[in-house]
């Protein structure tokens, strides 16, 4: 089973990431996590990555897809595998398709979160966070026990700088470009489309039928 999870910031993808992993007993890769384990290992593509990243630039499609294709072939994804960042381009979704081609490996199953962007601004812009512990509160869905103050030390909480609205639409805007393509790319109708904008239960047990219409695969939490 392979997925691919695409939702714009705040539509709580990491939260339903998370969720899939542990009922299918798959990893949930991101992005994030590959570059900095191929960094950490000191790779050859770590090092090139590594040091593009601190000249400011942008990693090419090329380290990327290298990058994906040796963090895949680990024992851990040897049942399968969700990728939460990737593919962030037509080229590069072209080329996973041929890379799970050359391997044998089943087309993904690919879930996109959609919610409103009015709807994600007003999430972002009630994210708070201490500025000492760094955890995080939001006013809409987690609130701290004292008005404007953090549950564990007191410290007064803040409004980080890219959670302004002004920030989040930018990167709305963003996402919407870039992911688009991929979107159209795929074509619609293998595009699974869940409501984010649900209770996270109820979206999780959406993402869930889609996962077993598309795969057959039971979760193992349903399966005795």
């Amino acid at each position: 089973m392979i997925l691919l999870l695409f939702g714009p910031p705040g539509c709580g993808k990491g939260t339903q990431a998370t969720s899939l992993a542990e009922k299918f007993r798959i990893p949930a890769i991101s992005t994030g996590e590959m570059f900095r384990a191929e960094c950490k290992a000191g790779t050859e593509l770590g090092k090139q990555a590594s040091a593009i990243m601190q000249a400011g630039g942008l990693v090419g499609d090329d380290i990327v897809n290298g990058i994906v294709a040796s963090r895949i072939s680990r024992p851990d994804c040897k049942n399968g595998f969700l990728l939460d960042g990737y593919p962030r381009t037509v080229p590069q979704a072209q080329n996973f398709a041929k890379l799970l081609a050359e391997r044998g490996l089943p087309e993904p199953v690919v879930i996109h979160l959609d919610v409103p962007d009015s709807t994600l601004v007003a999430r972002l812009t009630a994210r708070r966070q201490c500025p000492k512990c760094l955890k995080i509160y939001n006013l809409q869905s987690q609130r701290p026990r004292t008005a404007g103050y953090c549950d564990d030390d007191g410290s007064g909480l803040l409004t980080r700088e890219d959670d302004q609205e002004s920030v989040i639409r930018d990167r709305l805007y963003a996402y919407s470009r870039l992911t688009g393509p991929i979107l159209e790319w795929y074509g619609y109708a293998r595009v699974h489309t869940v409501d984010g904008a649900q209770a996270p239960a109820l979206v999780a047990r959406l993402i869930e039928e889609a996962v077993i219409e598309a795969t057959g695969t039971i979760p193992v939490a349903a399966r005795y």
